[in-house]
């Protein structure tokens, strides 16, 4: 029988805890108070995988981890933990590095669609409630319908208009649409795109194979995602990002069963962000999609501070758990410490609830899965030091690395190809004209009528004549109005 692919994540002197990738894809966490390590240990486990060639995809809150890409350097500290742990085999090296950036910026800029985000995470960005999501549902439905794309946020706009300004025809066949709810939603488009989420949504999109490559050496490589200035103006445009990537690749990937190692590892940092004011409908959501997304090979981990900031459901799914300090000077913060305790396998050997408290930095609490898929004993450790650099790059190391990246020029370019607001602008120019011709040939008439009324004198009128002149009012009457926008809707599409 093989022996299974293993890489070290830490020891205590007698003990030295391996990680298995065949179970990597039962995903697991990282937590701890702020400056207790995390970071570090999450630069370890990104570099473990990508050194038995699993593509990595990470979020970079605090910017510091654009340093994989370097080698580390040496320091009395780190030779220290080396020999503490018994490590034989550690040396520096860099690891393959790709930088991506919402905005363009610090890395290649990373889009989606709003057809691909979907009316449920989409509500959930903005925040809308039952009714609005609603409106915002039969959006996805018309465009669906009538073969016009959704790509950007004008396209979303440009649909919201035309469905408030034919909400009655449509009312028959997708439900109530109020302008009320409209006008709402185009409110909320407005402060989403204030807090930069015009950049998300466009293309080209990004392909979700550009992040599941390795290099000429068979590493995985590492794509880091800048988020420093989006999780400050708009954690929840972050969060949705997380969710949507976690659900396209579900969605995507085949079932692959239990690889040997997983096809590929996502860390989501600030992992509360995902779950916090969320409705129900998408916390089940995720929920649903952690669970299965096991089986196409894919490891989920979550950063967070504490464990509880995770919904129970989806804690009991996390295989692998490693904690760092936690806080405890009030009673709940002491009621969560006993808490966390309790989620890992007793170990005779380790007082779990006191250690908890009395962690040091880059010390952790550690249970990772057997090879039956059990968690084992939990076991208090020295993180292993990363063969990278601790910290970030500098302007210039980030740009050479930008220079080389195999996908330059790729996502740059954004493209505005036709779609709904395209579609619907020429659709309402095209209206226009017929009406202009229409008016121009109701004008016509008007000058050949006096015309003839001044060579031949006045002539009675005819009843047909009458009743003409009666429509002819009464197009500019409350009832002709409505005539004419009726006329308009069907051109424009609002009659099926």
């Amino acid at each position: 029988m093989n022996e299974p692919i293993r890489f070290l994540l830490g020891g205590n002197g007698a003990t030295q805890v391996h990680f298995r990738a065949d179970k990597a894809n039962r995903h697991g966490m990282i937590a701890g108070a702020t400056g207790t390590g995390k970071t570090v240990t999450l630069q370890v486990l990104a570099e473990g995988f990508s050194s038995i060639g699993v593509p990595v995809f990470m979020a970079d809150v605090k910017g510091d981890l654009s340093g994989m890409a370097k080698p580390g350097k040496p320091h009395p500290k780190i030779d220290e933990r080396v020999k503490t742990i018994g490590m034989e085999d550690f040396g520096f090296h860099g690891n393959p590095v790709v930088f991506w950036d919402l905005f363009g910026k610090l890395g290649h800029p990373v889009r989606t669609t709003i057809s691909d985000m979907g009316p449920l995470l989409l509500s959930n960005l903005l925040q809308l409630n039952d009714t609005q999501t609603g409106v915002l549902y039969a959006a996805f439905a018309i465009a669906d319908d009538t073969g016009m794309l959704l790509l950007d946020l004008k396209d979303l706009r440009a649909m919201l208009n035309w469905m408030g300004e034919h909400r009655k025809e449509l009312s028959n066949e997708y439900g109530n649409i109020s302008s009320a709810s409209v006008g709402a939603i185009q409110r909320r488009l407005l402060i989403l795109e204030e807090q930069g989420a015009e950049h998300l949504f466009g293309e080209p999109a990004l392909r979700l194979e550009d992040l599941m490559v390795t290099d000429f050496s068979g590493n995985g490589m590492v794509s880091i995602m800048d988020v420093t200035r989006l999780i400050h103006e708009s954690p929840r445009v972050y969060a949705s990002f997380l969710i949507w990537l976690m659900a396209e690749l579900f969605e995507q990937l085949p079932e692959v069963g239990n690889p040997e190692k997983p096809v590929m590892v996502l860390f989501f940092d600030e992992a509360h962000l995902l779950f916090h004011k969320a409705p129900p409908a998408l916390v089940e959501k995720i929920e649903q999609v952690v669970r299965l997304i096991r089986s196409k090979g894919v490891g989920v981990y979550f950063i967070t501070q504490s464990p509880l900031d995770i919904p129970a459901p989806i804690l009991g799914q996390l295989g692998t758990k490693v904690q760092h300090a936690l806080r405890a000077f009030t009673p709940k913060d002491r009621k969560a410490v006993k808490v966390v305790a309790e989620t890992f396998r007793e170990n005779p050997q380790v007082d779990t609830e006191t250690a908890i408290t009395q962690l040091g930095t880059g010390e952790a609490l550690v249970s990772v899965l057997d090879g039956r898929g059990a968690p084992t004993p939990v076991e208090r450790i020295l993180i292993r030091p990363p063969g990278s650099r601790i910290g970030p790059l500098t302007k210039a190391e980030r740009q050479e690395i930008l220079s080389r990246s195999p996908f330059k020029g790729r996502y740059e370019q954004e493209i505005d190809r036709e779609s709904a607001y395209e579609m619907l602008k020429a659709k309402a120019e095209e209206a226009a004209r017929m009406e202009a011709a229409e008016k121009a040939s109701v004008e016509q008439e008007k000058a050949r009528k006096r015309r003839s009324r001044g060579s031949g004198g006045r002539q009675r009128q005819t009843v047909w004549e009458a009743m003409a002149k009666s429509v002819a009012r009464s197009m500019g009457s409350s009832l002709g109005r409505q005539i004419v926008r009726g006329i308009l809707g069907s051109l424009l599409g609002g009659r099926r």
